[in-house]
């Protein structure tokens, strides 16, 4: 049998085996492992089926021999007899709570004992109506607060559902283009809706095509080979299950529609309606088969002929031409004021892949013993990937040493190791790399705004990212003391990941964001952009309040592998839906630009 797979729902099976394993008493380095190796296939760029299919499971961190074998087993039988012999050690209604943000498993397993969650289809309702009811907050060790924020957990968890990572969607899409280029009578083929607008999540994957013969194509696209289910299939519109349980649609028309359709089907669906609007004041109106004029639509509702007077486009530059504006970037289509703008002639020159000049968040496998997860590769992996790239330098910036385990001087003493192991590293390497390193690091932000390493030890930085990893529920004066105190260090130059947030995970915090922004305009701080799909963090509607006080962002693929350099295409599109322009991002400047900032 065919299993229905996902790197979420592999890393979510695993994250599984390792909560019962925790609350049931279980080795913790066999724990450790299995999350480990969850956390690398949650992130990793490409589908790991995929690399099962052409035996390439060990390219992942953390899959060993073992566990390459249980994933053998589940893609072969769509399951694994050893993890469901432990999963039967606890009640199956655990399970569906560890997606809420605020249930770790050990909450779970006394939630689902004491209420009596039994099966996993209901269990998640079952908890919200013991929420609603005040049923949570009787449990001994629970109360009032603790039931408030699980009950606005599961609302969260709800709004997510459905929703996948952008380079996710972008790779089933990818798939299914190709497949589709090869196939006889294809013109053109589009990504459609949020994936085209580059969204940091997606909903069902949309692509258009433009064809000589619909028939065939709807013939042709039913049997690509992994799909395994077909829901629908006719000359305008086919649907389809992906082996991944997503769903694909495909749109059919012809190439001298085909570029009104784009449009229509692109949205947002806020862009379209400020768009009518617009058209209508011009006496136009819109569908996805083009444009007419109001005066023709009456005398076809007369006449019953719904074709007269339509005016069709095969390309979107010609369809917002014939309203008076210029083509605007799909990634601007959220009716944030593009279509005011356009109309002004002002739209940005947006920010492009190729401006890119290095990568100001990566972690390595150095072992500055933090309390975090470490990085998985080594600097040479680093440097030859920031080549292969194209780069000029990357930043190494790996989290700060453990607070909870190290003593000031201790902390010192690891980062000059530190220096000297990436000192060593340069002048080793430096004429057949030649890529440059900034020492940096992710430094903590504590919950009264302090940072994690003493002031002497930012002296040995070229510069510090500061990062919320703890404490996200606060109220907004709180978190926004908080921040522009650790703001207020020299060295600190870049507010990473801002607002905390995880996508499929938890919501970011919650700040006077006007306030932030203006001090950090004032201080010349750098926002981060983070690229990590899970992160995808300062969100685009926040980086363009920013870029109107004038702030300048880096981008950051936040990798903890190597492979997950490859992100940086997710923060530029992050970038460019928030309107970002080349000026804009300090990662278009050249070194010793850098370096000149830095010292500034």
């Amino acid at each position: 049998m065919v299993a229905v797979s996902n790197n979420q729902s592999i890393a979510k099976m695993l994250f599984e085996v390792a909560a019962v394993l925790e609350v049931t008493g279980g080795d913790r380095f066999r724990i450790r492992a299995y999350r480990e190796a969850a956390n690398s296939i949650e992130t990793y760029p490409v589908e790991v089926r995929d690399l099962w299919e052409h035996r390439n499971l060990g390219d992942v961190a953390g899959v060993g021999k073992a566990m390459a074998g249980y994933l053998d087993e589940f893609f072969r039988t769509g399951k694994v007899k050893h993890f469901d012999s432990i999963k039967k050690k606890v009640p199956a209604g655990m399970f569906p709570l560890l997606n809420v943000s605020e249930i770790g498993p050990k909450t779970a397993f006394v939630l689902s004992k004491e209420l009596g969650l039994v099966k996993a289809q209901i269990a998640i309702d079952k908890l919200k109506r013991a929420a609603t009811d005040g049923e949570i907050a009787k449990i001994e060790g629970f109360g009032e607060e603790s039931q408030a924020k699980i009950l606005s957990a599961i609302k969260e968890a709800e709004s997510r559902e459905n929703k996948i990572l952008l380079p996710v969607a972008q790779e089933l899409a990818d798939k299914v283009i190709g497949y589709l280029q090869k196939q006889p009578g294809i013109i053109k083929v589009e990504a459609l809706g949020s994936l085209r607008r580059k969204s940091a999540l997606v909903g069902d994957i949309d692509i258009g095509v433009a064809v000589s013969n619909p028939k065939a194509i709807a013939e042709s696209f039913i049997k690509f080979p992994e799909f395994i289910k077909i829901l629908a299939t006719g000359d305008k519109v086919c649907r389809a299950i992906h082996r991944t349980g997503r769903q694909v649609d495909l749109k059919i028309e012809p190439l001298e529609s085909f570029g009104s359709m784009l449009q229509h089907f692109t949205g947002s669906k806020e862009h379209n309606i400020a768009l009518r609007e617009y058209a209508l004041k011009k006496g136009y109106s819109l569908s996805e088969h083009g444009v007419r004029e109001q005066k023709a639509e009456n005398r076809e509702q007369e006449s019953g002929n719904k074709k007269q007077g339509i005016r069709r486009f095969g390309t979107e530059e010609e369809f917002y031409k014939a309203l008076g504006m210029p083509w605007i970037p799909p990634e601007l289509r959220e009716n944030r004021g593009e279509i005011e703008v356009g109309l002004s002639g002002k739209l940005p020159k947006l920010l492009e892949l190729l401006d890119i000049k290095g990568d100001f968040h990566t972690h390595s496998d150095f072992d500055i013993e933090t309390s975090h997860d470490t990085g998985a590769s080594g600097l040479i992996d680093l440097v030859n990937t920031a080549k292969r790239l194209g780069y000029e330098y990357i930043a190494v910036s790996d989290h700060n040493p453990s607070t909870s385990n190290h003593n000031h001087n201790q902390i010192i003493d690891l980062i000059k190791r530190r220096n000297d192991y990436i000192d060593k590293f340069i002048s080793s390497h430096e004429m057949d790399v030649k890529i440059k390193i900034f020492k940096s690091l992710e430094i903590d932000i504590s919950g009264d705004g302090s940072i994690a390493i003493p002031d002497s030890a930012l002296e040995l930085l070229d510069f510090g990212i500061i990062s919320i990893h703890s404490q996200f529920v606060a109220d907004e004066s709180k978190q926004t003391a908080r921040i522009l105190r650790a703001l207020s260090h020299p060295k600190v130059k870049i507010l990473g990941h801002p607002t905390g947030r995880q996508l499929l995970k938890r919501n970011g915090i919650n700040c006077d964001w006007d306030k932030i922004f203006d001090f950090c305009s004032q201080k010349n701080i750098w926002l981060e952009a983070n690229g990590n799909p899970f992160r995808m963090d300062l969100p685009d509607q926040l980086i363009q309040k920013a870029k109107n006080f004038g702030v300048k962002f880096t981008l950051g693929t936040d990798s903890h592998n190597f492979s997950q350099m490859e992100y940086m295409p997710s923060g530029v599109s992050l970038a460019r839906r928030g309107w970002l322009e080349k000026k804009d991002v300090i990662n278009c400047l050249e070194y010793n630009e850098v370096k000149e900032k830095l010292k500034g």
